[in-house]
């Protein structure tokens, strides 16, 4: 680790370090980052029509129970995306406030399964999306890769089918992940899939330990073989889980807005993202579904970081850097962000 005194940088200038540091997002569902101003224009540019007579009221039913009663007002939304040009304009619009959050780096879910079913064409899907990540990384630099996902309350078998769909299209996306309904979807549910696309040279990820319990972690671990759990804050109640997941380096893609939202924790305070760090856990933050649960990367920074007072300038650092470690970037390019991170930090420890 580079030497900072982080106890140099006071408190107060820990919202505009949060949202100036370099950072990677590893847990974002494209889908989620629909906002009802864009699902506005989609709709009407596409002839559909909304339960909701307008943006406002759409906002206002954004009052979610539990992930399931979440679910389905986000595939109600997602039913505007129809053509290529309507994924670009979807995932540019995020890429747009990933880089003015200084995100320098995003591995993006898409659910196909969501839109194939709809009878919209997948290629439609992987290309709208790509055309936007390499049209981000000419205009600001940004780096964007993306992960498809396997809805898990359908079946393996379906999952199988996308999978194969999608090959034609392979140099487009660099991963796997599973995504959707935990509750009564174990991941080994999808073993079989997911041995496939590690066949292929394709990285995997999987939810797990959000609504679900600790033994899904590790069935995701020694059955799906995944490199990160996206979520995994039901972690600590496995000492032994714990243990091997802060031993293994094994990263946990943390969404603090989400669990809020989701009623996972009743209040940021109550986070233990705190104790996921003390655990020497490889914890980040990232922003989950955005356009449903109120807020992009810095403000999932900048709310946490206020409600929880052990999180200082050392742990933006530590969570900041595990970002990059986690990611799926090559070796250069994470020595790159790491050393502007620390310099970013070194000097606002200058700055006193």
């Amino acid at each position: 680790m580079t030497i900072v005194d982080f106890d140099r940088i006071p408190r107060e200038r820990l919202p505009a370090l949060l949202r100036t540091m370099p950072k990677a997002e590893l847990h974002i569902h494209i889908e989620g980052s629909l906002e009802p101003e864009l699902i506005f224009k989609l709709a009407a540019r596409n002839g559909v029509a909304l339960p909701h007579p307008n943006v406002e009221a759409l906002r206002a039913a954004y009052a979610f129970r539990d992930l399931q009663s979440f679910l389905d007002i986000y595939y109600a939304g997602a039913a505007v995306l129809r053509t290529e040009q309507d994924f670009f304009d979807l995932a540019f619009a995020y890429l747009e406030r990933a880089a003015a959050d200084n995100v320098v780096h995003a591995e993006i879910f898409f659910d196909p399964q969501t839109h194939t079913e709809r009878n919209v064409p997948i290629d439609a899907v992987i290309l709208g999306l790509s055309h936007a990540c390499r049209r981000a990384h000419a205009e600001w630099g940004l780096s964007a890769r993306l992960i498809l996902c396997f809805l898990r309350h359908l079946s393996e078998n379906d999952a199988q089918r996308t999978l194969e769909a999608a090959l034609p299209w392979r140099e487009h996306f660099i991963g796997v992940g599973l995504d959707s309904s935990e509750r009564g979807h174990p991941p080994e549910k999808f073993a079989r899939v997911f041995e496939r696309a590690r066949s292929l040279g394709l990285h995997a990820v999987a939810h797990a330990g959000e609504e679900g319990p600790p033994a899904y972690i590790e069935s995701a671990l020694d059955v799906l073989h995944v490199e990160r759990i996206d979520h995994g804050v039901r972690t600590l109640e496995s000492p032994a889980l714990t243990a091997r997941l802060a031993r293994e380096r094994m990263p946990l893609t943390v969404c603090p807005l989400s669990n809020i939202k989701l009623c996972v924790f009743g209040t940021l305070a109550e986070h233990n993202l705190p104790a996921l760090l003390a655990a020497g856990l490889c914890a980040t933050v990232n922003s989950d579904d955005p356009a449903y649960f109120g807020g992009y990367v810095n403000e999932n920074f900048v709310q946490t970081f206020a409600a929880l007072p052990a999180l200082g300038a050392q742990e933006a650092y530590t969570l900041a850097r595990n970002s990059f470690e986690a990611s799926f970037a090559g070796a250069a390019d994470k020595a790159r962000w790491i050393a502007a991170l620390e310099a970013h930090f070194r000097q606002a420890a200058q700055q006193g």
